[in-house]
């Protein structure tokens, strides 16, 4: 595998405005039409993502493979949200991010999550094997 260049310290921010597909309500998580708490962890998972790929040979990807979310307060619909992830630890083949959400008036998340470093062309062939196990079965 090729040598990713990462950095602890690497930060990436994005924003996202929160419709009616991210409120509880119609994700199915809760019954209010508010921010929905699986909405954060997405954008938790892509921002971390999008923060690391630039830095990843063609044969490289990240996954995500534990996460840790604090949801801290509502967020109706209608506001926007703001996402910052820094990159804390590089341990192995493990980047460890954290990640904190706020919206237009306070705090409303933080998390810490951990992506594996991958190489592609491996990681699909295992999920091929169990496939073919999976079809044979």
């Amino acid at each position: 595998m090729g040598e990713a260049v990462l950095k602890v310290g690497l930060v990436c921010q994005a924003e996202q405005l929160v419709t009616p597909e991210l409120s509880a309500k119609h994700i199915g998580s809760g019954s209010l039409r508010v921010y929905a708490t699986p909405a954060m962890a997405l954008l938790v998972e892509r921002t971390c993502a999008a923060a690391v790929q630039p830095h990843l040979t063609s044969d490289q990807s990240t996954v995500g493979i534990e996460m840790h979310l604090r949801h801290l307060a509502p967020t109706p619909l209608g506001d926007r949200v703001r996402i910052r992830v820094e990159l804390v630890e590089i341990q192995g083949n493990r980047l460890t991010f954290h990640a904190e959400i706020w919206d237009s008036q306070e705090k409303v998340g933080e998390a810490e999550h951990v992506r594996a470093l991958i190489e592609v062309g491996r990681f699909l062939r295992r999920v091929e094997q169990k496939a073919a196990r999976l079809a044979s079965g």
